[in-house]
């Protein structure tokens, strides 16, 4: 078999281990052997399943490695919605002295009254304390193909003759964005990069060849393992995923109240005055409020219930819970619980603690309003 690739996830095609990336069936090789999709990626594509492969972060961080020791332009993807979760540590170990334009995908899930330069401010503040030195930023909607053409104009301003890397933690929505520029410059719709809501999709990899001699190149996202994407299953996941604006939902707490989003996470307000907490998560995520005295055994008796998602299962599979506590500074902030949502607090000298499963990141950043 000849050495080929597949389109969707940039994996070597290979018909001898179904463990590993690539994988195609030699039957179905055989009768077409320029078929461009391996297993993997044509079940995600035609059934909506995934299918795990024996590949490890230090793979995708090895193939990212290179990147260091090559003149090329870098496009950051992070994902708005839950930057914490999505900004590269130590990102000069990946891309060296490359410059970096850094783009805020998923614009449109955030409220539109948020004016965008705001919103970049924001950005640049945030990703300035992860040691980020950027040449330039903006936002985009890689699945609404909002900025898209601003994107390719500040490419062409920076590349000057050089390969543009795309580079991204999982689920920032990096694929779909190169899909976009595909659209730009082809009639082709058939044979784009693969594209799921599953962490891990793109496994080596994708050039796209721009035209004078370089490549505009995907590749695989950095797995953040604390994001809560990597412990739920398809229907879960459907559940948390943002597919379109967030409404905020205000709530008026009393000292020792307790609001539980679905049973994914459990937010205690410990001590302070009666204040408003902004809760921005996916509008299909029921909140239910309770007193604190009353909250464990809520929880006992309705996960997997009326406090859904997770499932039984679920719960059962990644454990129990850690609370995580803080106590707000005179700045506004927000308490962000990675890959679910954020509460927004506007009150100083108040102490909250919020429960998760012990691997989801739970963090303290300045507020976005």
């Amino acid at each position: 078999m000849k050495q080929q690739k597949c389109l969707g996830c940039g994996s070597i095609l290979q018909v001898e281990n179904e463990e590993k990336p690539g994988f195609i069936k030699p039957n179905v090789y055989k009768k077409n052997n320029k078929l461009s999709l391996c297993q993997r990626c044509f079940r995600l594509k035609h059934y909506n399943e995934i299918s795990n492969v024996d590949l490890k972060n230090e793979d995708f961080v090895k193939i990212l490695t290179d990147i260091a020791a090559k003149d090329a332009l870098i496009i950051n993807v992070i994902d708005i919605f839950d930057i914490s979760g999505s900004v590269i540590s130590g990102i000069s170990r990946f891309i060296g002295d490359n410059e970096i334009i850094l783009v805020g995908n998923k614009r449109d899930i955030l409220p539109k009254a948020i004016k965008d330069h705001k919103i970049i401010n924001w950005m640049r503040r945030i990703v300035k304390d992860y040691g980020y030195k950027v040449v330039d930023c903006l936002l985009t909607s890689a699945i609404k193909g909002h900025g898209i053409e601003e994107l390719l104009t500040v490419i062409e301003k920076h590349r000057k003759n050089r390969d543009v890397y795309i580079i991204g933690c999982t689920n920032v929505g990096k694929s779909t964005l190169v899909n976009s520029i595909i659209k730009r410059f082809t009639e082709n719709t058939k044979d784009l990069i693969t594209v799921s809501q599953f962490p891990g999709t793109t496994l080596g990899i994708i050039e796209i060849p721009l035209d004078d001699k370089h490549n505009l190149i995907d590749t695989p996202g950095i797995i953040n393992s604390h994001q809560y994407a990597f412990y739920l299953d398809k229907k879960e996941l459907n559940h948390i995923m943002p597919k379109k604006e967030i409404k905020p939902r205000v709530y008026q707490l009393e000292s020792k109240q307790t609001l539980f989003f679905g049973g994914l996470a459990r937010f205690d307000y410990l001590f302070g005055d009666k204040t408003s907490f902004v809760c921005f998560i996916n509008n299909d995520i029921k909140i239910h409020r309770t007193k604190l005295e009353n909250a464990f055994s809520l929880f006992e008796k309705h996960i997997g219930g009326m406090l859904y998602p997770p499932s039984v299962e679920t719960f059962q599979k990644i454990g129990e819970y850690q609370k995580h506590q803080f106590k707000t500074t005179k700045e506004k902030c927000d308490i962000v619980i990675s890959g679910l949502g954020f509460i927004s607090i506007n009150k100083p000298n108040i102490q909250v603690s919020v429960s998760v499963p012990k691997d989801v990141g739970v963090y303290i950043r300045p507020s976005l309003f």
